[in-house]
């Protein structure tokens, strides 16, 4: 029941609306929408067939059935005729360009969508579900309002965040969110797998990682990846790394600075103890869990965190200052040499994935110390890290804590469940602009995308999590 409820608020329109009014309220608005006065509906009967060059198994088709069988009772069945006076067609078209374009028509006697993949086409689907939606008189009466609209996504990287490292999510939770970006189109699902407070991925040859504590294994993980493909969207995992690593320090205490004893965090804020960054065993074991990760994950991307590293230990660490000195690593008045310390481990790692095929995401923190050669930026400490990283050539994706944290208040903190801190309205979520109107070309080029993080911290229970994640998150699907 939790899905249908939540749809309920989600929906910002609802009830016997105006076909201008039902159009004004579509999630995300698309590009162009034509109405046609003129014309007659097209109508849902016993009658109505579907058409396609899609496969007889493909998602698309058993999604409009159910889309239909929701909103009007009826369930039209697959036909191969090309005739018929009450026909939907879903129609794969190469020449329909354009990552997640869509054609969406509908007419007296054809409703059309069309695109180059069956992402695109289902993208259509969502818009003609919103349309089902937002005009009940109409469509309980298996009405369909004549209409033409032509849509495509404005950044490529449309993503949203769950972090079950901090509170666990069962994996039902994360398919329900999928779901949910897909009706608004958000192509990327990033999962933030480890933290002080918990590793949730089971690595096979290093099993003390999930010896206590709730995680995902490799054969539920892999389940996640096919049914959010399936919906066109991708899981990005993140691995957390050189900092926020309390969790395998004290699985595998040989690895920090001091050799512990180390607890997993109980608490929230940024530990002192971090992977030793001197000591080869780290190397060897960040690739050796990197190596089961990517055989799950196959995105191109894959997320190492980087971000919030104390130097702490690395400045008293005899192992990590024999690496500076083996490295010829020097401060300078930009960064200091355990800065570029980091730079060397995140270079590391970045160079083994590379040969692997995958290139690496982090937080704008591995922009200090040098930047790793072929990274991209997620920029979260406000907008520069993007800005810096687009105009050196660095593809960058927004995610600035003052617009698109959606663990912040979004009301007045006096009144509301208490959570990080902070306070981001749906106002000033919906005003953000990644890319500034006046930003030059090397800029517009690099920011791929945005995406909305949602920590969770302060969210022990998915009711939680649905009420901080919406309906800001619908807010930024729009940016997208």
């Amino acid at each position: 029941m939790k899905k249908y409820k939540l749809i309920t608020y989600m929906l910002l329109f609802a009830g016997c609306l105006s076909a201008q009014d039902n159009l004004s309220a579509l999630l995300p608005m698309p590009n162009q929408v034509k109405q046609i006065e003129s014309k007659k509906d097209f109508i849902i009967s016993g009658k109505t067939t579907i058409q396609t060059n899609l496969p007889e198994d493909a998602f698309c088709i058993a999604k409009l059935k159910d889309i239909l069988r929701q909103r009007t009772g009826k369930t039209p069945t697959l036909s191969s005729s090309r005739s018929g006076s009450s026909v939907i067609r879903l129609i794969l078209d190469p020449s329909v360009k354009g990552d997640g374009h869509y054609l969406l028509s509908v007419s007296e006697k054809t409703v059309s969508i069309k695109g180059a993949t069956q992402g695109s086409i289902l993208y259509g689907l969502m818009t003609l579900d919103q349309i089902l939606l937002g005009d009940v008189c109409r469509t309980l009466s298996g009405k369909i309002a004549p209409i033409e609209i032509d849509d495509q996504p404005r950044f490529s990287y449309r993503s949203l965040m769950l972090d079950p490292a901090r509170h666990f999510l069962p994996t039902e939770d994360v398919k329900f969110y999928i779901d949910q970006m897909v009706r608004y189109k958000y192509n990327v699902l990033q999962l933030h797998l480890t933290d002080d407070q918990g590793w949730r991925i089971e690595i096979k040859k290093h099993p003390r990682l999930t010896g206590k504590g709730e995680f995902y294994t490799q054969e539920e993980l892999k389940d996640l990846v096919r049914y959010a493909a399936e919906r066109n969207v991708q899981i990005i995992p993140e691995l957390d790394i050189p900092g926020h690593t309390v969790a395998v320090l004290a699985a595998y205490p040989e690895l920090g600075c001091t050799g512990g004893p180390y607890e997993v965090w109980r608490q929230w804020g940024v530990s002192e103890d971090v992977l030793c960054a001197g000591n080869d065993q780290v190397l060897k074991f960040l690739e050796d869990v990197f190596t089961e990760l990517i055989a799950i994950f196959p995105s191109e991307y894959i997320h190492v965190g980087g971000d919030e590293c104390p130097k702490v230990r690395w400045e008293k660490c005899p192992k990590c200052q024999a690496r500076i000195k083996a490295l010829g690593l020097k401060s300078d008045d930009k960064h200091s040499k355990e800065e570029r310390l980091q730079s060397f481990v995140i270079n590391h790692i970045e160079k083994f994935l590379n040969d692997h095929g995958r290139q690496i995401i982090g937080w704008d923190e591995i922009l200090e110390g040098g930047l790793a050669p072929n990274a991209t930026v997620m920029s979260w400490r406000g907008v520069e890290g993007g800005i810096t990283a687009a105009k050196a050539g660095h593809d960058a994706i927004m995610t600035p804590s003052p617009y698109a944290y959606l663990d912040q208040y979004q009301e007045e903190p006096e009144t509301a469940p208490t959570t990080i801190g902070g306070y981001q309205t749906l106002k000033k979520t919906y005003s953000y602009n990644p890319v500034p109107d006046d930003a030059d070309e090397l800029v517009k080029k690099h920011i791929i995308g945005v995406q909305g993080n949602i920590w969770n911290e302060y969210m022990q229970s998915d009711e939680r999590r649905d009420y901080q994640a919406f309906p800001r998150a619908v807010a930024l699907a729009e940016t997208g």
